[in-house]
C-alpha cells in the first residue's frame, strides 16, 4: 500500500536509464501487479510515464486479454491508461479490435462500460462510429440497464448529428408499433437517457420530441419513481418550448 506509492514517485522523477531498468524488473509479473489493488497504479503510471518503447513487452501483455481486463476494477483503468497513452499503431488496432468484438457485452459491465465510454469521449472519429454502429439496433434496452445506459449517454453526447439522428429515430420507433420512447421515460435507468435527447438534440428533433414526451407525461404521474421524472422532464419541455419561441422569433439570418 505504501511502497507502490513510492515506486509511483520513484517512475515519475528518476532519469530514463533508472525508469527503464525499474520497469525491466516486471517482466513476468504484469498481470500479476494489474490485478492487484496496489500494483496496477504502478502499471498506470509506467504507461504515463515511461516512453512507449520501453513498455511495449508490458502493453503486448495485454493483447488478447482487453475484454478480460476490460471488464476487472483494476484492469479497466489499465486499458483506458494503454488508448490515452500508447501511440504505436498495432497496440491501437488490437485495443480497438478487441473492444468493439465484445462492445455490447462491455458497454453492460459495470466495469467495462468505462472502457466504451473512455473510447466514445476521447477516440479518434471512425472508432466512436464503429461503437455506435455496433450498438444500433439495441439502443432501448441498452438504455434500460444500468450501466450501458451511461454509454448510450455518450453516444448521444460524442456523436455526429447523423448518428445522434439514427439513435434519436430508434427512440422513437415506427408509428405502428408500441413506442419505446414511453417505455424508456418508465424506466429507472433509460428516463436519463431521454433527458440526455433533449440536452442534445437539434433544433428540427426537438419539436417533434416535445409533443411526443408531452403525450406519455400523465401517464408517468402514476409511477412511482415517475414523479420526479415528470418534475424534471417538465423543466426540460419548458427550456426546449422557450428555445424553439426563440427560434420562431429570430430566425437564423440566410
Amino acid at each position: 500500500m505504501y511502497g507502490c506509492r513510492v515506486i509511483q514517485k520513484a517512475i515519475e522523477v528518476v532519469e530514463l536509464d533508472q525508469q527503464t531498468k525499474m520497469v525491466t524488473e516486471l517482466d513476468g509479473h504484469i498481470m500479476r501487479c494489474v490485478r492487484d489493488q496496489n500494483g496496477n497504479h504502478v502499471i498506470q503510471k509506467c504507461i504515463e510515464c515511461v516512453p512507449e518503447d520501453a513498455i511495449q513487452f508490458i502493453v503486448s501483455t495485454f493483447y488478447d486479454q482487453v475484454v478480460t481486463l476490460s471488464t476487472h476494477p483494476y484492469g479497466c483503468r489499465v486499458i483506458q491508461r494503454v488508448l490515452e497513452h500508447c501511440q504505436d499503431t498495432k497496440t491501437q488496432r488490437v485495443m480497438m479490435d478487441e473492444i468493439l468484438q465484445s462492445v455490447c457485452m462491455l458497454a453492460q459491465d459495470q466495469y467495462g462500460n468505462y472502457v466504451v465510454q473512455h473510447v466514445l469521449e476521447h477516440g479518434k472519429p471512425h472508432e466512436r462510429s464503429a461503437i455506435i454502429k455496433k450498438l444500433t439496433g439495441q439502443i432501448v434496452q441498452m438504455s434500460q440497464q444500468k450501466f450501458a445506459s451511461n454509454v448510450i449517454e455518450k453516444c448521444l453526447t460524442f456523436g455526429t448529428p447523423a448518428e445522434r439522428q439514427a439513435l434519436v429515430d430508434e427512440m422513437l420507433g415506427t408509428t405502428d408499433e408500441n413506442e419505446p420512447l414511453q417505455a424508456m421515460m418508465k424506466d429507472q435507468f433509460a428516463n436519463y437517457v431521454v433527458q440526455k435527447v433533449l440536452e442534445t438534440c437539434d433544433d428540427q428533433q426537438l419539436e417533434l420530441i416535445l409533443n411526443r414526451i408531452k403525450v406519455h407525461l400523465n401517464a408517468l404521474k402514476k409511477y412511482t419513481y415517475g414523479k420526479h421524472i415528470v418534475v424534471r422532464v417538465e423543466k426540460l419541455v419548458a427550456a426546449g418550448e422557450r428555445r424553439i419561441s426563440f427560434l420562431t422569433l429570430h430566425p437564423a439570418t440566410a
